[in-house]
């Protein structure tokens, strides 16, 4: 078993953290931040540079990894602009693919996944959104809630309601459109005030009888739930990278506070229990790492392990979280004035979006017992 990375793998890495040296200081961070404000000229100079490329996941994995260990905010922000692409990739015909994808892919335009509702964030077969299929149209009303990308993309894969199932699962009648951003009868709202990320572009969204043509249905009707499952599967291999690079950033922060307290002569304030605090939150990136690259793996070579992708998702959020909040205990006054107050706000969202590290535990205990009974 080999754990190094191929040349060009590294090389993408070591390109992602060169860009962030040059594009992503601590002044601009704050400033976003502040200002609630996308960088829009960081995602314009990101594609530019080369370091979006969802063609090539491993690249992306270690790109996000490298961006967020930056800055957790901006780093997001530089490379969701292509979030939701894997339903049109894997699910879309040509003619999509074209008008739509290409698009994405070279910065042109930005696009949006739509799923969560007002009602509930997890339980994706609740949802009530619904598309009346008229002619060769879809009528769609509804609404959409804290959207990433809500109120700039230019479109979203919507999920949305297109039947009432006789079986009475609810998984059943949902389907996945195109929906441009522009049509009559949708409106959308920025959501300011968030508790972190405030870099990224959240936004409810409100449909009402709003038309989009029959041709923009992904895949077959009805099948909508299953394409977006497949999506999280991927997408929470991406979130897993973000929580790494979060807390890879919060543990640099520290070492450097406690290199300098060295190099002024208080090693004296480096206290064991420190020197203890720090190991965990090292061995704990190490951990949520491989269990991240362990699920990336699999689900890079078209054999996802929903098990390992769980763990790893779940694991490397609570990570982000406990390294960010082990890193301000450590630094105190310093860290509460610096970077680490910002990053440890914006790890939370870690725990949150793609599935709750609650959902995510659920996963696993269900697929356990299942391989449990499966073996009996």
């Amino acid at each position: 078993m080999d754990f190094e990375f191929p040349e060009d793998i590294v090389k993408a890495r070591e390109k992602a953290a060169e860009f962030a040296r040059k594009e992503i200081s601590s002044k601009k961070a704050l400033m976003y931040d502040r200002d609630e404000k996308f960088p829009e000229e960081l995602k314009k100079k990101a594609f530019e540079y080369g370091i979006v490329d969802y063609t090539n996941p491993w690249s992306m994995l270690v790109t996000i990894e490298e961006l967020c260990r930056a800055d957790p905010g901006m780093g997001i922000a530089a490379t969701v602009s292509l979030f939701g692409a894997e339903v049109i990739m894997l699910f879309g015909n040509d003619s999509q693919k074209t008008k739509y994808l290409g698009a994405v892919q070279n910065g042109a335009m930005m696009m949006g996944l739509a799923v969560t509702e007002p009602g509930g964030g997890s339980d994706v077969a609740g949802i009530k959104t619904t598309a009346r299929k008229e002619g060769n149209k879809y009528i769609i009303n509804g609404s959409k809630m804290f959207i990433t990308n809500g109120a700039i993309a230019d479109f979203f894969v919507m999920l949305v309601r297109t039947s009432n199932p006789e079986d009475g699962k609810r998984h059943h009648g949902l389907s996945t459109l195109i929906v441009p951003g522009n049509l009559p009868g949708f409106s959308r709202t920025k959501i300011t005030g968030k508790l972190g990320v405030r870099a990224t572009n959240t936004a409810e969204l409100v449909l009402n009888n709003v038309e989009v043509p029959a041709e923009n249905l992904i895949g077959e009707e009805g099948k909508g739930f299953y394409y977006i499952m497949t999506f999280f599967n991927i997408s929470r291999a991406y979130v897993a990278a973000q929580a790494i690079g979060i807390a890879q950033g919060a543990l640099d922060r520290v070492l450097g506070y406690l290199s300098e307290l060295q190099s002024k002569g208080a090693s004296s304030s480096i206290t064991e229990e420190i020197q203890m605090t720090a190991s965990d939150i090292a061995t704990r990136i190490e951990a949520s790492r491989l269990l991240t690259y362990k699920a990336a793996s699999y689900l890079f070579q078209f054999r996802p392990n929903p098990t390992i992708t769980s763990m790893s998702k779940a694991y490397a959020a609570e990570t982000a979280v406990f390294a960010t909040e082990k890193a301000l205990e450590i630094t105190g006054y310093s860290g509460i004035n610096g970077d680490l107050e910002r990053f440890f706000r914006d790890a939370k969202i870690m725990e949150i979006w793609e599935g709750t590290s609650e959902i995510e535990k659920l996963i696993i205990w269900r697929n356990l017992i299942k391989e449990t009974q499966g073996g009996n």
